[in-house]
């Protein structure tokens, strides 16, 4: 493989990757706010506490996404 062939790989590359964050940074808040809806239902005393530990952990799990499409946004603009 030449050079130009190895810098389009490695763009793609960067490209599915981020795709692939994107999709589970989805997944897994969508599946925290399900979860926490089934809680509250549950026990609606303890709405509050839900909620803010939702909020936190779908905080953690952006950080973590947002760092990975970083990442492959510097592949995308670095590469080359």
């Amino acid at each position: 493989m030449d050079a130009a062939a190895m810098v389009a790989l490695a763009k793609m590359g960067a490209a599915f990757a981020a795709s692939i964050v994107v999709i589970g940074a989805a997944l897994g808040i969508s599946r925290i706010g399900v979860q926490a809806l089934e809680a509250i239902a549950r026990q609606p005393e303890a709405a509050g506490d839900i909620r803010s530990n939702m909020i936190v952990a779908a905080a953690l799990i952006e950080g973590l996404a947002f760092f990975a499409i970083i990442a492959a946004v510097l592949v995308l603009f670095l590469v080359g």
